[in-house]
């Protein structure tokens, strides 16, 4: 358990994420901060009066400023708007990369010591501008995609099998996207091989899926996007780095020659610890893997030029 830990953005998945971390009695403290006057405070007083039944010590405080958090040991940055009708992709990435900025700027000044946790779309640009924005070093800005994807590839697989989601090991590395890249020669269920359980036309459908898993969830929802899987990633990632579980996660981390490139976040195997990134696990990839993983790097590098 740490002292503190903060939650900025108290919309779906910062409050759901608020909870998991409370439940689990990571902080002592856990600060739940957005700028609608009244939901923060709200949310976060609705849940401290849940600790009681759920047996949790770690009291939940809502506030719509920083001083509160002063001192954070970790931060999980949430904040941002989803994409409107009219809203150009572009549009978006440049809004939500001015609130992630000034979010940035406030946990720099604030908690100049925490470990930042960006869950923020666009994921890779927005961990992008909150290390800019903090002038953190790349072993405390990380980024929350490559647990989530990973976690619905795990998820359709043992779907497909019919088996425990406990026996399922897989990675998806690249950018959170329809680029991003399940690492098929490093699927496995308790070890056996999925080529060897699975037709390879049954598998190119679930790695399709996995790469839509969030527009599937979208079309379901109308008028929302997933939070429970989302929140639960960052968690993971939260965990990890608070009992230094030295975790092998695929996290989206800056890259500084890593897989031949530099000056990018990316999703790749990290190993999580007190210290926040402790290592990146360079792992050997098939011609076809390596080739998708450059397209992925691309398809995040686009993006980032176009920030105003």
């Amino acid at each position: 358990m740490v002292n503190k830990i903060t939650v900025v953005g108290a919309g779906n998945v910062g409050a759901t994420a608020a909870q998991r971390v409370a439940e689990k009695e990571l902080a002592k403290q856990v600060i739940l901060v957005d700028i609608v006057e009244g939901v923060p405070q709200g949310k976060g007083l609705d849940q401290w009066q849940s600790a009681p039944i759920e047996l949790y010590d770690s009291r939940i405080i809502g506030t719509n400023g920083y001083d509160e958090t002063e001192n954070s040991d970790i931060v999980i940055i949430t904040a941002g708007i989803a994409r409107k009708p009219g809203m150009s992709r572009d549009d978006l990435m440049n809004t939500n990369a001015g609130i992630v900025k000034t979010v940035s700027e406030q946990v720099a000044r604030t908690s100049p010591n925490s470990i930042v946790i960006v869950v923020s779309n666009p994921l890779d640009v927005m961990c992008y501008v909150a290390k800019k924005a903090t002038g953190f070093p790349r072993e405390r800005v990380l980024g929350m995609a490559g647990v989530l994807d990973t976690a619905r590839y795990r998820a359709f697989l043992a779907e497909a099998l019919d088996c425990s989601v406990r026996d399922i090991q897989a990675m998806v590395l690249g950018g959170h996207g329809d680029t991003m890249v399940p690492l098929i020669s490093y699927t496995s269920v308790s070890g056996i091989p999925i080529t060897q359980l699975m037709e390879r036309s049954v598998l190119d459908k679930i790695v399709d899926r996995t790469r839509n898993g969030g527009a599937e969830i979208v079309a379901f929802l109308k008028t929302g996007s997933a939070y429970y899987a989302p929140s639960a990633g960052a968690v993971q990632m939260t965990e990890a780095i608070v009992n230094d579980q030295k975790r092998i996660l695929p996290c989206a981390a800056w890259l500084e020659g890593e897989y031949g490139m530099n000056g990018l976040f990316l999703g790749v195997p990290c190993k999580l610890g007190r210290k926040g990134l402790e290592k990146i696990i360079e792992v050997e990839l098939t011609p076809a893997e390596r080739v998708a993983l450059g397209k992925s790097a691309d398809a995040v590098r686009e993006p980032m030029a176009k920030l105003s």
